[in-house]
């Protein structure tokens, strides 16, 4: 990709209202624009990073289950008929905007927060039969809620990304079974996201489930909404909601700020109940489904990442969700050689940001930090002279020349 042929690229100021460092890099790295609160339209940077994300998740997901795609739009009807409809505190309702379109179609709709409404009926359908379950499926769709405070950047909105997965058993052994598995297949994508080390399975309320915990996955960070802690002996975190009497103990518990990027609970029977979904077991008698479910905020993890790895200059992505792997800078002496290499790094399926346009030096280095692909290439006259061009990783100071003919090995 050439900067020179983008239509958003990145801007001097960050954004006045900006009160977390997600929101600020993002915005003025050209990554996401805010249209109103809570609401944000990806620009090319950000939706390379969200791709490669899901892309993460998806991978994971489909060792354990199947993609599907829900609608966006509820009936109403199953809301109520869960007993959710006048209780879920952040659920939004679509209704015709005017009289013209009322009189169209005059119907409202539940615009999807989650969707347990539509996933089991949909189970239901197909799966009636111990010899159908285990099963779950997923997805990974724009979700909506009301949230009453709507500041923190992506990583808290009312429109936002998530990967919801649901699972159905034939008993609560088995439910428990591939909790088991999702939590491994979480740890996984942590890991491969680069917040392996500072993520924690966190226990959490169950809510109106379950009496069990549920599990929250907490990526340690300063400004993370949570407060966490940790006993120091047995590794246990809690969250502030269900941690122990003595959790403000400073030498057992060490208290940290966090941000959930994923969480899991178990729902019991409720929504099969709701629904009326049973399974025929091997006598012939009808028993109750049991249900998991299984939650990823695709578009908070972004956040969450940013809120990771930064500097005083920018982001510092890490190699698998970067939008591009190098950066490539030119100047106007260096031009033709500088489109050998991006041509050569391209035939090669290396991700390239070619800066080809005709500002200063300063200006460039400043939008590549503040970008923040992991390599930085310098095509200059003076790294020419020397016999090659520099490279830089964007997480460490030093530079070094390397031969033409050894980059797209290096990279």
């Amino acid at each position: 990709m050439r900067m020179s042929q983008l239509a958003f690229t990145p801007v001097k100021t960050p954004p006045k209202e900006a009160e977390s460092i997600n929101h600020r890099l993002l915005v003025q790295g050209a990554f996401v624009d805010q249209v109103m609160a809570g609401v944000y339209t990806f620009l090319p940077f950000g939706l390379r990073v969200l791709v490669k994300i899901e892309n993460i998740v998806r991978e994971e997901m489909d060792k354990i289950g199947n993609e599907v795609l829900m609608p966006t739009l509820e009936p109403v009807e199953n809301w109520k008929q869960t007993g959710r409809f006048e209780k879920v505190d952040v659920l939004m309702k679509a209704v015709p905007a005017n009289e013209a379109a009322k009189d169209k179609h005059d119907a409202e709709y539940v615009i999807g927060p989650t969707h347990e409404e539509i996933v089991t009926p949909l189970i239901k359908k197909f799966n009636v039969s111990y010899k159908n379950l285990p099963k779950a499926v997923y997805q990974i769709q724009t979700k909506f809620r009301n949230e009453p405070r709507a500041k923190g950047g992506i990583m808290r909105t009312r429109e936002f990304r998530m990967k919801d997965m649901y699972s159905f058993h034939t008993d609560e052994a088995d439910l428990k079974r591939f909790y088991e598995v999702v939590k491994d297949a979480y740890t996984t994508i942590c890991r491969r996201m680069g917040l392996g080390s500072d993520t924690y399975i966190t226990l959490a309320s169950g809510g109106d489930f379950t009496k069990d915990y549920s599990h929250e996955f907490q990526t340690r960070c300063e400004n993370g909404e949570d407060t966490i802690y940790m006993n120091k002996e047995t590794g246990v975190a809690y969250n502030k909601e269900v941690a122990p009497p003595d959790a403000h103990d400073k030498d057992r518990y060490e208290e940290f700020k966090a941000s959930e990027v994923g969480n899991i609970f178990t729902l019991g029977t409720k929504f099969a109940d709701d629904f009326g979904y049973k399974y025929t077991d091997a006598d012939g008698e009808q028993k109750p489904v049991w249900m998991g479910c299984y939650g990823i905020g695709t578009s908070r993890l972004l956040g969450v990442i940013v809120e990771k790895f930064n500097d005083d200059r920018g982001i510092i992505w890490p190699d698998a969700v970067a939008p591009f792997k190098v950066g490539l800078i030119s100047f106007e002496s260096t031009q033709e050689k500088a489109k050998d290499i991006y041509e050569s790094l391209a035939k090669a399926g290396v991700e390239v940001l070619w800066d080809d346009r005709d500002l200063s030096a300063g200006v460039k280095f400043a939008d590549a930090d503040l970008i923040g692909s992991p390599y930085r290439l310098i095509v200059s006259e003076k790294s020419l002279s020397s016999g090659g061009v520099e490279l830089k990783r964007r997480d460490e100071e030093k530079s070094e020349i390397i031969p033409l003919d050894e980059i797209v090995k290096r990279l």
